[in-house]
Order: C-alpha cells, then structure tokens, then sequence
C-alpha cells in the first residue's frame, strides 16, 4: 500500500542517519553458508558410529537405535519452539547463544560414559541444530529483496554440504581417532564459529522484533499456516520432496551392499560426495527466484525429481545410472527447497523465523515419512518397490504443481 511504503521509506531514511547501512557482503554470506552447514551436519553425524558406539557404551540394538530417533525428535522440537524466536529476540544474540550451548551439548556426547548420558547430549544437539534455520532467516532479512532468492540460494547450498557430507567426514575421523574425536572437532568447530559470528553479525536485522510474548507467538506460527494458502502448498512440496529425498538416502546403502557391489560403509558414504552437486542448484534456483521465476523453476525441478528414479531403477545393473539419478534428485530437491523459503520468507518478512521455522517442519515430517516407509518396502519388496516409492511422491508434487489452483498460489505473495 502507498502509505505504508512512504511509512517505511521514513523510516528507512530516519534510521540511516542514525547508523550506517549494513551491506551484506558475499563473504559473510558464505560465513552464514559454513555456519548452516557446521550446526546441521551434528544431525547426521551419528548415523555411520551407531554400531561403534553401543559396542563402546554396552548399549542394546533398540538402545542404540533411538540415538537418531532422539536427534531427529530433539530437530523437530526445536524447529516449533526455538526457531520462532528470531522473530522477538536479538537475532545475533540468539545464534552466539545457541551455538553455545551447542558446543556444550557436543561435549556432553565426547565425553558421555553411559548411554543415558549419551542420548541426553543427542538430544539437546538436535535441538541446539535447529540454529540452522535461524541462521537462514537472518540472512534472508539481511538480504535486499531484490537479491533474497540468491542470498537464500548460497546459504542453502551450505545445508545441503552439511548434510551430504557429515556421514563421509564422521566416518572418516571415527576410523582416524575414534569416535567421541568427531563430536570433539565439530565442538571447536562450532565454538569457533560463535566467536567469528559474535564479531561480524549486524546487532540488529532489517526488520524489529515483533512484539510478542513467547506463547501467542507460537501461536501465530498456526495462525500464519491458517491464513497463507501459499504457504500450506509449498509445505506440502517441502514434504513431498523430503519424503522422495529420504527414501533414496534412508535405504540407498541396502543394495550397494549386497551383489553385484558388496560396498563398504565408507565406499557407501563417499557417495555423498556426489550429491553435493545438488549445492549448485540451490544457488541456480535463487537466481531464477529473483527473476520471478519461482513457478516455473517449480515445476521443472518435480519434473526432474520424478524422472531422476528412472536410472534409480537401474542401480543393481549400472552404478553410473545411480550417480546421473542421485544427482538429478538432489539438484531437483534443492531447487524446489530454495524456491519454497525464498517464496515464503517474502509473505512476512516479520515474521520470517516462524515462516522458515513451521515450514522446516514438514521437512521433518516428510524425511521420517520417506525413512519409514522405504526401509520397510525394501524388506518387503526389494529396490524396484523403493523406487516406486520415491516416483510416486514426487509425481504427486509434479501433480499439485500442475493443479490451476496450484498455479494461483504461486502469484507475488502479499506483504
């Protein structure tokens, strides 16, 4: 509206002579990509130590199975009640916080002598990771609107290296020094990064907190998903195309374990090397976003995603079929995943952390639904049954796209 824009320019222009103008330069950009891909990756970190560490710690096969349950419920908790307070705290303060305490809860799994210490310390890490996505939303507000989508694009790319990578590099440092050495490392790691993003973070974003108290805030999260119909459609992309995500990564390693390849779990992990690729399309797709591309690039990428379980289906004859389908299927997910957050962030740039805080929750939700349902097709009907799978979740988010209402959503979002 006219008087609000004249209303904002004011302001813009009555805050600028008060402080300088904060520039969001490429370097820190990157910095918020390292950071993203730093805290994320604790989530994934345990996934190759499970047996190493029940021998270590005497734990039972169901013990030692809810460590990675109790990270992803931790990630899921903190996605709805920590993410949302981007939105009515300091937002450099409650990175620097978070990270943090998440130094301290790295420190209670490398030195965890029981198993009950050990799955608290998991817990709260996965709780603590969730600084990802606040980080994301900083750097959306940070961004000037007419470069978000990129902005957003970098950022993700350093998410999607997190999490491809972290099973190869926990992996790797396991068999070098052992496994409390990697939760040791990320600590430094994340330590250091909370004093680099103490020094160079703005104290402030671009927009002021709301101000709201801590549960009608929670609240509000609902209220948006109630009154934004775009945001409910790209909720359930993200969904959809976590679900087809996680059925490859959940059981992928199942027939490169048996004939004709007879893999090890560390030949299995470097396959993730390959996906990194899909951290180029995230950055692709950000740029398409600012070009007010965002239905288009939509579209496309389910299509790609729904074609990349086509030379899936081949992966017992052709591992070269399995490397051109990983790639199309990550660069597919990520593409749609920035598209998504750059589309939402623009709704209410207010109300950012909740927008990117509820919608990573259906990414939760999606990756469980993908892990459950492929492991247990696998054992029931091989790998042409999981591909059947992972297709039919992404025609399914080919066929909402397709939708005319669909399309109508995906109109330039209201602010």
């Amino acid at each position: 509206m006219p008087g609000n824009s004249e209303a904002a320019t004011r302001r813009t222009e009555s805050r600028s002579r008060d402080e300088p103008a904060f520039v969001l330069s490429r370097g820190l950009v990157l910095l918020f990509a390292v950071a993203c891909g730093a805290a994320v990756a604790n989530v994934y970190f345990s996934q190759p130590l499970l047996v190493t560490m029940g021998h270590d710690l005497a734990m039972s096969p169901a013990l030692v199975g809810s460590v990675v349950t109790l990270t992803q419920t931790g990630y899921g908790l903190g996605l709805f009640f920590l993410v949302p307070l981007g939105d009515i705290a300091d937002r450099r303060r409650l990175i620097v916080a978070q990270l943090l305490l998440l130094v301290g809860a790295l420190a209670l799994v490398a030195a965890a002598r029981s198993a009950a210490v050990l799955l608290a310390g998991m817990a709260a890490t996965g709780l603590l990771a969730v600084v990802t996505q606040t980080l994301v939303a900083f750097a959306a507000s940070l961004a000037p609107p007419a470069g978000r989508g990129r902005v957003v694009g970098l950022v993700t790319s350093g998410v999607v290296v997190g999490i491809l990578l972290a099973r190869t590099a926990s992996g790797l440092l396991a068999d070098l020094a052992g496994w409390r050495s990697v939760y040791v490392a990320s600590a430094s790691l994340t330590a250091l990064l909370a004093l680099v993003l103490h020094r160079v973070l703005p104290r402030r974003g671009a927009t002021p907190p709301t101000p709201l108290r801590y549960g009608p805030l929670l609240r509000s999260t609902l209220t948006l998903f109630a009154r934004e119909r775009l945001l409910r459609l790209r909720a359930a992309f993200c969904l959809l195309v976590f679900a087809s995500f996680s059925t490859l990564w959940s059981s992928v390693a199942l027939p490169l374990s048996e004939a004709p390849y007879h893999l090890s779990h560390s030949a299995i992990g470097a396959l993730g090397l390959i996906g990194v690729a899909g951290a180029l399309a995230a950055s692709v797709a950000g740029r398409l976003n600012d070009r007010g591309l965002s239905r288009r690039t939509t579209g496309i990428a389910l299509a790609l995603l729904t074609a990349s379980w086509l030379p899936l289906a081949l992966t017992r004859h052709s591992f070269w079929a399995l490397v051109v389908g990983v790639v199309l299927l990550d660069l597919a997910v990520q593409a749609v995943h920035v598209t998504n957050q750059t589309l939402i962030y623009a709704l209410h740039p207010d109300a950012g952390s909740r927008l990117i805080g509820g919608y990573m929750v259906f990414y939760s939700i999606g990756s469980a639904v993908g892990a459950l349902a492929a492991t247990s097709l696998y054992a029931a009907a091989g790998w042409g049954a999981v591909c059947a799978l992972g297709a039919g979740f992404s025609l399914l988010g080919f066929l909402l796209w397709a939708l005319p209402r669909g399309g109508s959503a995906e109109s330039a979002p209201r602010r």
